[in-house]
């Protein structure tokens, strides 16, 4: 299973901004174990940056975003998504391009905090916690097929 973990998760974790942490970080935790294919966007690593610098202070911040790395490849950002991103009907321009980084990568999905803000989204959209109930339910039936939404 391919996912795309959105700036919003990253930034709880990093931060250890509750009550978000928890959640946040056992997907890290999960996807560092292999049990998925995780990638953030290629804007997701500057744009944690600028804002995880204030509480970490920038060689921190680099250290832990090369340890993000290390567990998380980076979707690119190229014309296609931009072209695609300002051509769709998010709300969001960050959105769109997130979403569009996603699909470029073939994720199946998106971990987001904001998932009101992927309506338009042609991907399943979870919360944390209920990505982790998907990929319980994932690996129960075998890891066949592609994540469901719990309850769906």
């Amino acid at each position: 299973m391919n996912v795309l973990i959105d700036t919003n998760v990253i930034v709880d974790v990093l931060t250890r901004r509750e009550p978000f942490f928890a959640d946040s970080s056992l997907v890290l935790d999960r996807a560092e174990r292999g049990d998925f294919v995780a990638a953030v966007c290629a804007t997701t690593v500057t744009t944690v940056f600028y804002l995880v610098r204030r509480h970490l202070g920038a060689r921190e911040t680099v250290e832990r975003l090369k340890d993000l790395t290390t567990i998380c490849t980076v979707a690119p950002v190229n014309q296609s998504v931009i072209d695609s991103a300002l051509h769709d009907r998010f709300s969001d321009f960050e959105d769109a391009v997130l979403h569009h980084s996603a699909a470029l990568i073939g994720a199946d999905c998106i971990v987001t905090r904001n998932e009101a803000d992927f309506r338009e989204s042609s991907l399943l959209i979870y919360s944390p916690a209920q990505f982790l109930a998907a990929l319980a339910l994932h690996k129960a039936e075998g890891g066949a097929g592609k994540p469901s939404k719990p309850g769906v």
